[in-house]
């Protein structure tokens, strides 16, 4: 199977799946290249495409103990309304040096969930929150319109067992103006135990920024902004971030007031508390330049609340990281990297991770040598950004495309998924992989 074909779990269509033919040379024509010190890349798992899952769209999430949580969108347990699977969540926990991975839980689509494409939190109970994509009620096209989940341990260690960690659906989304389609994640908490995030249709058809609330027993959903399309942006495919004070970060795919037939090449927003409601506010506009294109991944934020996010590159355009800095109400944008041989719609595809000494971790779709993906860090420098490759995937069984962030560990390890390669499954394509990049050799 194609991640290209998983209906509408795809409108990341814009990224393209298939195998490259030939090798494309990576040349860095943007920032000062650093010398990277000594690294281990290893394979933790290969996925199969059965009850462990496959291709795994989002970044890792890391707990206390060091065992890393994730999603795959297709596989887990078969049944009528999932011939295939339809996504499971899983656990990789390392066990004399060795990393044994453990679903946790397999979607049935129906009144369950399906394709679970956004990275998981481990919410202020220690639980596993999550979204589908589809699944819940059978509305949108009978595909269901999405949920918010929780997974719970059972009370009683079982042992590796398939979806022996219990499911509660915190809510299903309705399509219209309820939202339709929760993509990325992770879900956010707010210090009331609130949830944000957002879905890439519903509201007036383009997505929406949502809230729930935990009443009773049950959950309520506030639609915070339905996105109007045009310069008010358009499909948020990215997550949210919240800063101190309440206010929400993110970016649309498209929309601005720029680009042919006025569909623009993407926004960053913020949403502010105020009185009853919120206040949506568009920070930039991309122009489709040397600004890069199409963001598809969310935003962080440093001390000094700056944002640094990354656009995906078209057909006419580069992929970027970029950095707006506030100043005097309001928002400078900056370049910091542009990656080099256009790298139509194969660059970054996720958040930035930023470490405690400020570097910033990611990854591209269709970077490195082979084409096939890279892992770089840009480290502050002489007051710009030094740029690092860190690892260029390449064919064989160590992964292919990676999409999802990366996580950092408190050795500075790296983890991560790519969608493809690790096997000979699904179709050919190769069912995905997760990896580690050890900061020092051992």
């Amino acid at each position: 199977m194609n991640p290209q074909n998983t209906g509408r779990s795809l409108f990341k269509s814009a990224i393209t799946f298939l195998p490259l033919t030939g090798w494309t040379l990576f040349i860095a024509l943007a920032g000062t290249i650093q010398p990277v010190a000594a690294q281990t890349f290893t394979v933790l798992h290969i996925f199969t495409g059965g009850p462990d899952g496959g291709f795994p769209y989002a970044g890792l999430t890391i707990d206390r103990g060091g065992n890393l949580y994730g999603t795959t969108d297709y596989g887990g347990i078969v049944t009528q309304s999932c011939s295939a699977g339809c996504g499971v969540v899983f656990k990789l926990s390392q066990r004399n040096s060795q990393w044994i991975l453990t679903p946790l839980y397999s979607f049935e689509r129906g009144s369950d969930g399906a394709i679970p494409q956004g990275q998981v939190a481990i919410g202020p109970n220690g639980s596993i929150y999550g979204t589908t994509l589809e699944g819940g009620d059978d509305l949108c096209y009978s595909g269901g319109c999405g949920t918010v989940f929780n997974l719970r341990p059972p009370a009683r260690a079982l042992g590796n067992i398939l979806g022996n960690w219990g499911e509660t659906q915190l809510y299903a989304f309705q399509g219209g103006n309820d939202g339709e389609g929760p993509l990325a994640g992770p879900p956010v908490f707010d210090p009331d135990g609130n949830i944000y995030g957002t879905t890439l249709n519903g509201g007036n058809g383009v997505g929406t920024v949502y809230k729930l609330t935990p009443t009773e027993g049950a959950w309520t959903e506030t639609i915070l902004h339905s996105f109007q399309g045009g310069s008010d942006g358009t499909y948020p495919m990215s997550g949210l971030f919240r800063d101190s004070a309440g206010n929400l970060y993110g970016t649309t795919y498209v929309g601005g007031s720029n680009g042919s037939g006025g569909n623009g090449f993407g926004t960053v927003y913020e949403l502010t508390p105020s009185g009853s409601g919120w206040t949506k506010t568009t920070l930039y506009e991309f122009q489709g330049t040397n600004d890069g294109q199409f963001p598809i991944g969310g935003l962080i934020m440093d001390s000094a609340g700056n944002l640094f996010g990354t656009t995906n590159g078209g057909m006419h355009g580069g992929a970027t990281v970029f950095e707006l800095t506030p100043n005097q109400g309001g928002w400078d944008f900056a370049t910091i990297y542009a990656f080099p041989g256009m790298l139509s719609g194969g660059g970054p595809t996720d958040t930035l991770t930023m470490d405690g000494t400020g570097n910033l971790y990611g990854t591209a779709f269709k970077g490195g040598a082979w084409g096939l993906g890279s892992v770089f860090r840009l480290a502050p420098a002489n007051g710009g950004w030094a740029y690092s490759d860190l690892h260029d995937f390449m064919p064989g069984n160590y992964g292919q495309y990676p999409y999802g962030s990366v996580t950092i560990d408190a050795n500075g390890d790296l983890y991560g998924t790519t969608i493809n390669g690790g096997s000979d499954g699904c179709s050919g394509y190769g069912c995905g992989t997760a990896w580690k990049i050890a900061r020092h050799a051992p």
